[in-house]
């Protein structure tokens, strides 16, 4: 839990909780005390049903059938498997430079060593570079006359607002929007501890998993191994084979690897086989988001190639990103490619065309602009119609500025934040078609109307946070490197498993046949 006055402010100002200013650090503590369990120890108090349940199944928890489970029953599964104690939370945040860094990519890490001038020995591998920025964590933070313990903006001064965001969106957080850089840093701080816990557990699983595959890894089956098979095994491993080995070497090699992944060595560790024991979660997870992100770089790409000229300029207006005139079509794809990890930098026009008819109605009374509200009370007004209504109300107050315009910006950020979960839900199939007809794409013959909801949400989600990986493909990714080869292991052994079968059968056969002709 953060100790320093000014960590304690930062602390209560990344999770949303007032302060008075000033404040002595007593009556801060207390503050950060009463909001410790709800944001650190459970934070999933505040999650919906829809997060519960997904939380429930990543972790492998068979759930039941929605209408039969209550909010509050999710939570206490959730508790039940929650990812660590309240003394393990508490420990972990006094330890923060333990695992803090885990999250970061190699380059990264490289960045903040050279940018404080820690020496980091080539050849500058992953667990050393890890090793060497926590060794130099504290003195960083002295020199720049701030605490350790709940770090300020100092920690991510090496990252651009791009990599803020790439962060959020590999790890399945959803960046703030509108956002600025300290929002983006907050965000990336106040998630840290559950992307760790998130990573580890995946690690420590496809760990636990390869071990096992490794374990019925016989030597009997070793020996069985043709010369091609060893040498692919190898390969799938990453184990360095050196030109002219021969036959009983490779056998030799592929017999160390198994030992050093089950521990079995002198060390009695599978340090050696996962990289560093301080960075074995960080190195699969830094393979795992480059894969991952490339898989979301792509799916981005493939949904951008499909939009309207006007969906594309509206995403980069967004980002404040300026458009020529006259830029074509190509041209705009590969601008929006380009700020793909481009956070909104404020509310704009297309804002106000996610929202519900409720919500825009509601806007367009509290504005007090007359000519929208003329538009909003008359009878059968379209959803388009709203639409221009309050776009036209906020331009007008976004002019005006002062309090009208602080009045816009309130609304919207209420009416976002409660329209996030079920945003679609009550719009009526014309009504989506209409929104899908705005970034150019024409709605699948006969979908009905889920089916709808689902297209204008994909859209609606790129179009506001730019590219994203989910968290399951992260973990997927995760697993996938651990260990690149364990699953071929798996499929080696239920071959051998079947040959043995085969001919164990065929020397029954052989028997019976031989014992026939005896008789």
């Amino acid at each position: 839990m953060p100790q320093v006055h000014e960590d304690l402010e930062r602390w209560l100002s990344d999770h949303d909780v007032p302060y008075p200013t000033p404040a002595d650090r007593k009556d801060l503590e207390k503050l950060v005390q009463k909001n410790w369990d709800a944001n650190v120890v459970e934070p999933y108090q505040s999650w919906d049903t829809e997060k519960l349940t997904g939380y429930l199944k990543q972790k492998g928890v068979e759930s039941k059938e929605s209408a039969e489970e209550t909010r509050d029953s999710l939570i206490a599964r959730v508790r039940n498997s929650w990812y660590e104690t309240e003394d393990k939370a508490q420990n972990g945040w006094i330890n923060i430079k333990d695992w803090i860094l885990d999250t970061w990519t190699d380059s990264q890490l490289k960045a903040f060593c050279d940018r404080h001038g820690i020496p980091v020995p080539q050849p500058r591998k992953r667990d050393t570079l890890l090793q060497k920025a926590r060794e130099n964590y504290e003195t960083v933070a002295q020199k720049a006359g701030e605490a350790a313990t709940y770090p300020g903006n100092w920690l991510y001064e090496t990252w651009s607002e791009s990599d803020l965001k790439e962060w959020l969106d590999t790890h399945g957080f959803p960046a703030p929007q509108p956002t600025t850089r300290d929002k983006l840093i907050a965000s990336v701080r106040r998630n840290s501890r559950l992307a760790y816990l998130r990573m580890q557990e995946q690690s420590e699983s496809s760990k636990k998993a390869a071990q096992d595959a490794y374990a019925a890894l016989t030597d009997k089956l070793i020996d069985s191994w043709s010369e091609s098979q060893l040498k692919e095994f190898c390969d799938k491993n990453s184990i360095n084979v050196p030109q002219g080995t021969k036959l009983n070497q490779l056998r030799a090699l592929v017999r160390k690897h198994r030992a050093e992944i089950m521990g079995d060595t002198v060390a009695g560790t599978a340090a050696s086989a996962f990289g560093a024991a301080t960075s074995n979660i960080g190195s699969a997870a830094a393979k795992a988001t480059d894969t991952a992100s490339k898989a979301a770089q792509d799916a981005f790409d493939k949904v951008v190639d499909t939009w309207s000229d006007s969906r594309l300029k509206g995403y980069l207006d967004a980002r404040g990103v300026p458009v020529p005139q006259g830029t074509k079509t190509n041209e705009l794809r590969a601008l929006v490619r380009k700020n793909a990890h481009k956070a909104a930098s404020g509310w704009t026009a297309w804002t106000w065309d996610d929202l519900s008819i409720e919500n825009l109605r509601n806007y367009i009374a509290s504005s007090g602009n007359a000519a929208a509200k003329k538009v909003s009370d008359k009878t059968g007004a379209t959803r388009d119609e709203l639409v221009d209504a309050a776009q036209s109300a906020y331009a007008s107050a976004s002019s005006a500025g002062g309090d009208s315009y602080a009045s816009a910006t309130s609304f919207l950020s209420r009416a976002t934040d409660t329209a996030k979960a079920n945003v679609f839900e009550t719009w009526s199939e014309s009504e989506l078609k209409a929104y899908l007809d705005s970034y150019g794409i024409p709605a699948p013959q006969g979908s009905n109307l889920n089916e709808l909801r689902a297209l204008a949400r994909r859209q609606h989600t790129y179009f506001k946070y730019g590219t994203t990986a989910p968290t399951e493909t992260l973990f997927a990714k995760v697993k996938e490197n651990v260990l690149g080869g364990w699953d071929w292991v798996t499929n080696q052994l239920r071959l051998g498993g079947e040959a043995a079968k085969k001919k164990a059968e065929e020397a029954e056969g052989k028997a019976k046949e031989k014992a026939h002709k005896e008789l």
